[in-house]
């Protein structure tokens, strides 16, 4: 992974490019941001910039072996711990080739699925329905490995992928090596969930904040790397709200199905379309939960929009073409800035429940009727 694929973020780049070249790079560095952005894909960028033999002021050369190396993950010196389910006993008598294939699949998640979250990872190793975590034996691990020399006589860096899964005596037990590690040592934590770290391990670390990206950069990355066109990289940059994960798994299925599924909804909701209405849920319940967490998600930007529009600021509106005559006609006709607030409120309520695996059924049709609420209680004179 080098700095150059990944699309924007100028202020992050040029901040880990210029701690190096001063040689003002801090030895243990938390990397967070919200899902969907480069939170893994900038300690990856920043490895292969650390090792790279002819490395310019911006970025690695990418053509060096120790770049070709990262470009596969397979440097000596770069080592890195993710979260794992424990081993039954039956699986310790097959322990060496379980990690090694947990390893494998590791590699593969951070090369293909760079900007992919847990699930996507439990989903990889068939881990679901276990509880994941970072023992205190490999946070050990971590120890004796920081403790023997460098290979090739380079930086020695340890990446934890979602540390937050860290155990509270794993945590501990690296607390004295965070805070002193061998010369030439590099700590690199990954977590989208900063919040949920001890403070002890947030005090030993430098923030590196990676920001959601922009609709800017997520269109840019979409037509650059061919994914799809400009009509369509607008439409699913505005619904992806900063998150890459999203916006490549709407890819194969925007064509405007979000909003135009909004608009649907809407008007049967309008229209007290009861019968029509648990129909649609009956068709929201079939589909998977990331098709299901974008309507909620679209919806929540269509809410967005309306409270721009009654606000007057336009020059803040997103949407483009019909999308936008929609919501026009909305904040124009049926829903006040009051009730576009609530609806807002509906949306994130929603999101918070699909995401905690409530029953997609049941949230769809309690928030329709709160939809359908809103539309009678808020309805403006024509």
């Amino acid at each position: 992974m080098q700095f150059a694929q990944i699309p924007g973020l100028r202020e992050t780049k040029e901040r880990l490019t210029q701690a190096v070249q001063q040689n003002h790079l801090a030895h243990a560095l938390l990397f967070h941001g919200p899902e969907g952005s480069a939170s893994l894909a900038m300690p990856l960028a920043l490895a292969t910039y650390l090792y790279c033999e002819n490395r310019s002021e911006e970025d690695s050369c990418g053509t060096c072996s120790s770049c070709q190396r990262m470009a596969k993950l397979v440097v000596p010196d770069f080592n890195f711990v993710f979260p794992r389910v424990s081993l039954t006993k039956e699986e310790e008598k097959r322990a060496d080739e379980i990690n090694a294939k947990l390893v494998a699949n590791f590699r593969e998640f951070c090369l293909h699925q760079t900007y992919g979250n847990v699930q996507d990872f439990i989903h990889l190793n068939h881990f679901e329905k276990k509880k994941l975590n970072i023992s205190v034996g490999a946070a050990r691990e971590v120890i004796r490995s920081l403790s023997l020399s460098s290979f090739e006589g380079s930086y020695k860096i340890m990446m934890i992928w979602g540390v937050e899964y860290l155990n509270i005596e794993a945590s501990n037990a690296l607390l004295k090596i965070l805070e002193e590690p061998q010369p030439g040592t590099i700590f690199m934590l990954v977590t989208s969930q900063p919040d949920q770290l001890l403070t002890t391990i947030l005090s030993r670390t430098q923030k590196i904040n990676v920001r959601a990206f922009s609709d800017e950069e997520i269109q840019e990355y979409l037509v650059e790397t061919g994914k799809c066109d400009e009509q369509v990289a607008k439409q699913i940059s505005m619904i992806a709200d900063g998150n890459i994960r999203a916006a490549l798994r709407m890819v194969d299925q925007v064509e405007d199905r979000q909003v135009i599924w909004i608009r649907d909804w809407f008007r049967l909701c309008g229209m007290r379309r009861y019968g029509e209405i648990f129909d649609l849920a009956e068709k929201f319940q079939k589909t998977d939960l990331d098709f299901q967490r974008s309507i909620f998600q679209t919806g929540l930007n269509v809410a967005r929009e309306i409270l721009l529009q009654n606000a007057n600021l336009e020059q803040l509106l997103r949407t483009q073409g019909e999308d936008r005559d929609f919501v026009h006609k909305i904040a124009t006709h049926v829903l006040d800035e009051e009730a576009a607030g609530e609806l807002y409120e509906k949306f994130n309520q929603a999101i918070y429940h699909i995401d905690r695996n409530g029953n997609p059924k049941l949230i769809f049709t309690d928030l329709s009727m709160d939809i359908l609420k809103l539309l009678g209680r808020n309805a403006k004179a024509a």
